[in-house]
């Protein structure tokens, strides 16, 4: 049969066809008629060519691209994917096909190629690879190794525990199972929402694909074909959230140019002792409105270098897994769309490979699943923490991991990026805030229902408060300063948009993260080395501290920083300005757009750091959010027509569109629409020819 497309009311995709390669071809093409701007930016970048059309602004992550090599791995995957499994790649051509059938006609919708005069290109086979690497690669965290460094340099090594959360580059989730013994329906239920950087268009794609070997429905990434990390196939489902493991490791390098200094080769030291020659070679960023850049690559037999270079003071480069595998995990991908019990979902994620992901998955027959899932490599504990020298012997990787299981207990798993299974392949977690609070809300002891989840997403309690506000009791202060403290130790630490005590607390807060920053004990950490521009959000000490306040408040070791007197000084500070406004007035969405300048009045927000409903702000610096609930989910075993989504904006990336932005109001209220499946109820918009 000939692919068809339908739409919901939501003007969500449904895709039908008579095979697999058909539906591919067809995902593709509705995703760039849907969403060609997004395809084509996620392409370049993937490339290292970003700032011929969106301008200097973009050079750093072009030059950071070129240096990982991301294209060049992207194609080496492709590769061997072609060798080991032939299906699948077929099934990714199919796609790459589709979306180059279905670009030029979704570039005459989307307003911002005229805008930034870009025209579209061509997809390649690898292209898909490429958007998944460069979506990716920061999602470890592996700059935070950079940051270690500094704090050890200058504190001593006893410091870096005082920091010990990710930057706000990181990634993480909140998902939980509920096991049919504690359901109203005596089936499972899985629930969660994704956190990454709000995007215009958003990260996620809800889609539906069906053929005659599957019909599922989820959330897609643009750029990449089936349906990896959260979807229903009507006799299963899974979700995952970040594993939050360590499977990438810098290597500081010592290198000297080779035939006799005159530069035209360039030599790398090894463990062995022996210099080996490595690889060199440059490329040039085209600029828009600016002169190009030159960028010079070198890849030694650890990894590309991605700070410095040959003559430079120091010269650290990038191991990761699938430039050391060919293996980016896409052999996962059919065998999910495939899946009708657990185990079939527990085999198709034996081949993942990154992120490395804690899957939780269910199945009409009662089978719960709660894994690991990704490629670790196996190696010194060192590698894990802080840059290691490349030319001493022990830092090889020697091979890979067994992936831990965790257990569903008492009918429940939840995971919130806390230690849970994943904990031996990891350094940092996330506080158990989060994690613990979702446990207590599913822990009613009554049956629940997919209607009982969204108010789970939307929770607004602050636990983390507590680090700041439970030693207030005991400070002596001025008579204003002592009422804000008595409204404060009130407060039932919700973080609801419309609340003036959060907005006190918040600026309460900064005041406290203000002068942490200025203290002489850890102003040491302010001026940032000189790497490259993409590393600077792991290493600006005001998101430092702002993310690790709770452990700087209650750290046995106070590193010569007199807490109570801070704090004490910071509510003094508040309680002498202005007292009126709510979170809401400063707390507000603030999604990241390639091209800047065409934003909208954005919603006020609830929520923060540290709540279920965690919308980010940075205290110190802005109580905008970049980030925030990606995607929120409820998939019902049950009854799949009973399962809910929602994306922050909507399904059509054009800006304008009745479907760009329609989802807001649900997203913003914690309502979720429910899915459709009944094909008489959609709409056929057209064929994919």
């Amino acid at each position: 049969m000939t692919a068809e497309i339908h739409r919901d009311t939501w003007g969500i995709p449904h895709l039908r066809a008579g095979g697999a390669l058909e539906l591919a071809h067809a995902q593709g093409r509705v995703t760039a008629l849907d969403r060609a701007w997004q395809l084509e930016v996620e392409r370049h970048r993937s490339q290292g060519t970003s700032a011929a059309f969106l301008g200097a602004e973009s050079v750093g992550w072009d030059r950071f691209a070129r240096q990982a090599r991301l294209d060049d791995t992207a194609r080496h995957c492709f590769a061997s994917l072609e060798e080991r499994d032939p299906e699948t790649a077929a099934w990714v051509v199919a796609y790459v096909e589709g979306v180059n059938a279905g670009l030029a006609e979704g570039a005459a919708r989307a307003p911002e190629f005229a805008a930034s005069g870009l025209v579209p290109g061509r997809w390649e086979p690898w292209s898909p690879m490429g958007v998944w690497l460069g979506t990716h690669i920061l999602f470890a965290g592996f700059p935070a190794k950079l940051w270690r460094e500094e704090v050890a340099r200058h504190l001593g090594a006893d410091a870096v525990g005082l920091f010990a959360m990710d930057g706000p580059g990181t990634a993480g989730s909140n998902g939980w199972l509920v096991s049919g013994e504690r359901t109203t329906t005596g089936k499972a239920l899985i629930a969660g929402d994704p956190h990454r950087f709000i995007e215009e268009p958003g990260v996620y794609q809800q889609i539906r694909l069906s053929c005659p070997e599957f019909d599922v429905v989820g959330l897609a990434v643009p750029g990449v074909p089936g349906i990896a990390h959260f979807a229903h196939t009507g006799t299963v489902a899974w979700a995952i959230t970040n594993a939050m493991a360590d499977y990438q490791d810098l290597y500081r390098e010592r290198l000297r140019f080779g035939d006799a200094g005159n530069g035209a080769s360039v030599e790398a030291l090894g463990p062995d002792g022996v210099w080996r020659t490595a690889e060199r070679h440059t490329e040039r960023i085209e600029v828009a409105g600016g002169e190009s850049v030159e960028v010079e690559v070198t890849e030694t037999a650890r990894g590309p270098v991605v700070i410095g270079g040959p003559g430079a003071e120091e010269s650290i480069s990038l191991r990761y897994p699938p430039r050391v595998t060919a293996d980016l995990g896409f052999g996962a991908l059919l065998p999910l769309l495939r899946a009708r019990r657990v185990a079939d979902v527990d085999r198709a994620f034996d081949a993942w490979a990154e992120p490395v992901n804690v899957v939780q998955a269910a199945d009409t027959e009662g089978g719960v699943l709660h894994r690991v899932a990704g490629r670790v490599p196996v190696r010194d504990a060192a590698n894990r923490v802080r840059v290691v020298n490349a030319w001493e012997a022990g830092h090889e990787w020697t091979g890979r991991h067994e992936t831990p299981y965790g257990q569903v207990e008492d009918g429940l798993a939840v995971m919130a990026n806390q230690r849970g299974p994943a904990a031996p392949l990891g350094v940092e977690f996330a506080p158990p805030h989060r994690a613990d609070r979702i446990r207590q809300l599913l822990d009613t002891g009554l049956a629940l229902s997919a209607a009982d989840m969204p108010a789970i997403h939307m929770d607004t309690r602050l636990a983390s408060a507590a680090a700041l506000l439970d030693p207030l009791a005991g400070l002596e202060l001025s008579g204003p300063a002592a009422d804000l403290r008595d409204q404060l130790l009130r407060w039932n630490r919700h973080m609801d948009a419309g609340s003036g005590t959060a907005a006190l607390y918040a600026r309460v807060r900064d005041a406290v993260v203000r002068r942490l920053v200025a203290h002489p004990a850890l102003a040491v950490l302010a001026e940032p080395p000189a790497h490259p521009a993409v590393f600077l959000p792991w290493l600006a000490l005001t998101p430092r501290v702002a993310f690790a306040l709770e452990n700087l408040l209650t750290a046995g070791e106070p590193y010569g920083i007199d807490r109570d007197a801070l704090v004490r000084a910071a509510v003094e500070e508040v309680a002498a300005g202005p007292v009126s406004g709510t979170w809401g007035d400063t707390h507000r969405l603030a999604p990241w757009r390639a091209l800047t300048g065409a934003d909208d009045d954005e919603p006020a927000l609830s929520g923060d750091n540290d709540c279920v409903l965690s919308t980010s702000s940075l205290p110190g610096l802005t109580d905008l959010s970049a980030r925030g609930p990606a995607a929120r989910y409820v998939w019902d075993l049950a009854d799949r027509d009973n399962s809910l989504w929602v994306v922050p904006f909507g399904a059509d990336g054009v800006p304008g569109e009745a479907h760009h932005r329609d989802q807001l109001p649900l997203w913003l209220k914690g309502d979720l629409a429910r899915v459709t499946t009944d094909w008489n109820t959609l709409t056929k918009e057209s064929d994919d020819d």
